[in-house]
């Protein structure tokens, strides 16, 4: 099933509306649609090199968007259903802790799922229903997300066809590299800066 949907998905990088296809699956992508925009993102760049950079800017921004979705989901559905299950299990000072630990690493967090194959969706989620700041919310997936797609449009680029291979299989170990870089910095910058959620 999921196969298939994956060819249809590649299939749309063909047909008229590309352009309005790509914002799209990068905007579900990031709150419920399990196929990654990096499918059709890559068959786009090589067919118009020329507008890789607009490209990328359309799947950022989309995807942030989509992200921002995934974080009201998270943020709606713990106000209407999630306090009611928490409270029904006693578990208050245990969501207390989870968010509490979220608030402080999950600028991290969101870093490392922006940008590799993690599931960004479930972070996105997980971050409104844990009520992390917003504005750093946004400000990390666009970070996360805008490293991936430019380097994709970059790679595709600059070396066609030859790198999709390396796009498919070693993309998450390029992409764990830059978050370990993006960790280290978030370290150096923590004393100074307070990124807990007010």
């Amino acid at each position: 099933m999921l196969e298939k949907l994956r060819t249809w998905t590649l299939s749309l990088a063909e047909r008229p509306g590309a352009r309005r296809t790509l914002a799209l699956v990068s905007f579900a992508e990031s709150s419920f649609f399990p196929i990654p925009p990096d499918l059709l993102l890559f068959p786009m760049t090589l067919q118009t090199p020329h507008h890789a950079w607009r490209l990328a800017i359309i799947c950022t921004a989309a995807s942030v968007l989509g992200g921002v979705a995934g974080y009201a989901l998270g943020y709606a559905f713990f106000d209407s259903i999630g306090i009611h299950i928490i409270n029904f299990y006693g578990l208050n000072e245990q969501f207390d802790k989870f968010e509490i630990l979220y608030n402080e690493w999950g600028i991290v967090i969101i870093l490392i799922a922006g940008f590799t194959p993690i599931p960004y969706k479930v972070f996105t989620i997980a971050s409104g229903i844990a009520a992390l700041n917003l504005p750093l919310f946004v400000a990390a997936s666009l970070a996360a997300r805008g490293a991936r797609y430019f380097l994709v449009c970059w790679l595709t680029k600059r070396f066609g066809a030859p790198i999709k291979s390396f796009l498919e299989k070693q993309l998450g170990w390029v992409g764990l590299v830059g978050i370990l870089m993006a960790v280290a910095f978030f370290l150096l910058l923590r004393p100074i800066v307070n990124f807990a959620a007010p």
